[in-house]
């Protein structure tokens, strides 16, 4: 397909007169062409053109961003009033405040795919331009697209104030308990892990519906949030030979990748030093993330020894730690040590992205990552070029957090061109995944690539002559990850240009949601009152049936009066039998069954639990009524038919027919009349019919066999 027929399918009908110009920069282009030689004028009164385009696309997107960031500030201002007067913080105003918010979630994803694709769009155009004149004109206009950067995603903030604002909804008034920057500090976790590719087109957009189920995770709520708090760099180590990228490629038993990690930008003083272990024998084949954290001048000491894992535990013991997390950093440390010293690590890769992450506070069981702006980085001197400023330093100094790095030579960097998307459950919990989750993950927007590693990634592409291995989705990068849209999935917008979420309106999203959840605390409730009739059941058969009387369970029963205490004495010294229910109370009777249901061991009664009937099921029972009626109709015509225009013969069988069809109506009337009946009184039954259709054919067989006797006899 062409661009100019791709991008008017992907152009936001309202935005129209906004996105760029391409079929005109085309036309003026070609046409220019064919009717003379490229001109220096026409040189500049393209470039000219071409710089208006990109004025009006850039100069509309700051004024829609502007846009929603007042509407942001509108809801903010507006929660904080209904949180702060508990007269108006109503459920009804909280589900208001949730549609507006979720409608700033479409328009912040439609502005990022806006501003995609007129990105593409002039990339194509730069492209043509140079191939049709032979005029290198793209490098040229790189300084102007700098200075009006349509490539950075710049919606990040806008997405994290609506997820807390959305989550303050979500729980009417209340911010999530629990500790945002929990896994911060965590030391070892095991999870199961899930990694899939997002296309640029795709990302903001997946980002949306993940945050529509769980909140961004912020780690430092007492700042404000900047878009540096989601840079995450992580240095790389391995050796010459490359030890650690073929015993994790191979998955080798006990493989380990060791990378040095921090959080923000390159000033950031606090390190984590961690290390994967592919089946660690310490516990008993689990996959496992250690770590721990030193700061900034103690990573070099700590790389050449000096810094020891003896001198570290004795910090952290001064420092208050409680002895077991102590004697798990020294673990950590002393085994990070030796596969320095054995192996001779030196840094090899740095990996840069912006991550953005969703999790429930204080709730380790799901967590979700998306990175983007995915960078790799020689940081190694195998090649005899000095990129640290000291071999024995870790990492180097020229590199921040700048993304894109156009400061870093051509040949030290590689841009990802996907975002990395990765799923983390704890199933040894018990943490199964939910079903928006699943949904997602098998639709359009995301391309699965198990096992996908950023240091095997990087690693491959920067030292390929020295590897005798590389890894399999290699292969994956020359198609398009790019798929047809699937209907109903994602986020869209109706006719009306309502939001859609699945195809299906905010509003009833929630309504479903709410009437699942009551569906399954009506179902637990029924299960507990049958498991107490049935525990009553069990002491009825295996004792002597003694009702037991007080008064909390006559308040239970609030219906029926209190037992006089001489009743209760009564019963205690002189019980009836079961079978004599005369002298019994009220309660007695309530509660004792018939001594055949005790004798034959009936089980408790079924607890009816009230579900609402969907229209379409009587639309169904009506819709099955009138076929029967229109096989009747036309059964009844041939009938006339042959009564009006036949011989005896005919007639007869036309009679035959009449008969046949009246009987087919009363029958049809019936099934229809008894259906309604059950689907009113939730009956459980069979809906199906299997007598009529069978009957139907044999009388109609019948039929024929008189007709050709009659006829031929």
């Amino acid at each position: 397909m062409k661009y100019g027929q791709e991008l008017q399918q992907n152009i936001f009908a309202p935005w129209r007169l906004s996105y760029v110009s391409y079929d005109i920069l085309k036309y003026e282009l070609k046409n220019r062409q064919l009717d003379h030689a490229w001109t220096a004028k026409d040189e500049q009164e393209f470039i000219n053109l071409l710089d208006n385009e990109l004025s009006k696309v850039y100069d509309f997107i700051n004024a829609k961003l502007s846009e929603i960031d007042a509407r942001i500030l509108y809801c903010e201002r507006t929660i904080q009033t209904l949180r702060k007067n508990p007269g108006m913080a109503s459920e009804a105003n909280f589900g208001i405040m949730d549609e507006a918010l979720t409608e700033i979630l479409f328009d912040v994803n439609d502005l990022s795919k806006f501003t995609r694709v007129n990105f593409v769009a002039i990339q194509k155009i730069l492209k043509k331009h140079d191939k049709w004149t032979h005029i290198q004109l793209k490098q040229a206009f790189v300084e102007k697209l700098r200075e009006k950067p349509l490539d950075k995603q710049r919606f990040d903030v806008a997405i994290i104030y609506i997820s807390a604002l959305h989550d303050i909804c979500r729980n009417r008034g209340q911010q999530s308990l629990g500790n945002s920057a929990s896994g911060g500090d965590q030391n070892a976790f095991e999870r199961a892990t899930a990694k899939y590719w997002i296309h640029p087109d795709n990302i903001t957009e997946v980002k949306a519906i993940i945050m529509l189920h769980l909140p961004v995770l912020i780690y430092n709520k007492q700042k404000k949030w900047e878009p540096s708090d989601s840079a995450i760099s992580s240095v790389y180590f391995d050796n010459s030979n490359f030890d650690l990228y073929t015993t994790r490629l191979q998955r080798d038993e006990g493989s380990e990748a060791i990378r040095f990690r921090w959080y923000g930008p390159k000033d950031e003083t606090n390190i984590y030093i961690e290390r994967k272990t592919h089946h660690a024998e310490w516990l008993n084949g689990a996959s496992v993330k250690d770590r721990f954290r030193l700061k900034e001048d103690q990573v070099d000491a700590f790389m050449n020894a000096s810094l020891t894992p003896d001198k570290i535990a004795h910090d952290l013991i001064q420092s208050g730690l409680k002895k077991t997390t102590v004697d798990h950093i020294h673990f950590i440390a002393r085994g990070v040590q030796q596969s320095f010293r054995e192996k001779k690590l030196e840094p090899m890769v740095r990996a840069y992205y912006n991550r953005t992450a969703f999790q429930l506070p204080d709730d380790q069981r799901l967590r979700i990552s998306l990175d983007s702006d995915l960078t790799f980085i020689r940081e190694d001197h195998l090649d005899h070029m000095l990129r640290r400023q000291s071999p024995q330093h870790w990492r180097r100094e020229d590199v921040g957090i700048d993304y894109p790095f156009y400061n870093v030579q051509k040949k030290d960097i590689l841009r990802f061109p996907y975002a990395v998307l990765e799923t983390k459950l704890q199933t040894h919990l018990g943490q199964q995944p939910p079903e928006w989750l699943t949904s997602l993950t098998e639709s359009h927007l995301v391309h699965e690539v198990p096992r996908f590693s950023k240091y095997l990634h990087g690693a491959s592409h920067f030292y390929r002559e020295r590897l005798a291995l590389l890894p399999w989705w290699l292969s994956e990068l020359n198609v398009d990850i790019r798929k047809p849209r699937a209907e109903n999935r994602g986020l869209t917008r109706s006719h009306s240009f309502r939001p859609l979420i699945d195809g299906k309106y905010r509003r009833a999203m929630i309504e479903e949601t709410e009437r699942e959840n009551k569906k399954e605390v009506v179902s637990k409730q029924s299960e507990h009152i049958s498991a107490q009739h049935s525990s009553s059941a069990t002491e009825v058969n295996d004792i002597s049936y003694e009702p037991s009387y007080n008064y909390d369970m006559t308040k239970k029963y609030h219906g029926l009066p209190p037992v006089p205490p001489e009743k209760i004495s009564e019963t205690k010294t002189s019980p009836e039998p079961l079978n004599s229910l005369e002298n019994l109370s009220l309660l007695d009777k309530l509660f004792t069954r018939k001594k055949s249901d005790i004798e034959m061991g009936s089980g408790p009664k079924r607890v009816g639990v009230k579900v609402r009937v969907e229209p379409k099921v009587f639309f169904a029972n009506e819709r099955t009524f009138i076929s029967w009626l229109q096989f009747c109709a036309l059964l009844l015509t041939v009938a006339l038919n042959l009564l009006n225009f036949g011989d005896k013969t005919s007639r007869i069988i036309g009679g035959i027919f009449i008969v046949l069809s009246a009987g087919i109506a009363v029958y049809a009337l019936y099934r229809f009349e008894k259906r309604a009946w059950m689907i009113n009184r939730r009956i459980d039954g069979r809906y199906d019919d299997l007598w009529g259709p069978a009957v139907l054919c044999l009388l109609l067989v019948v039929a024929l066999i008189v007709n050709f006797y009659l006829r031929f006899k």
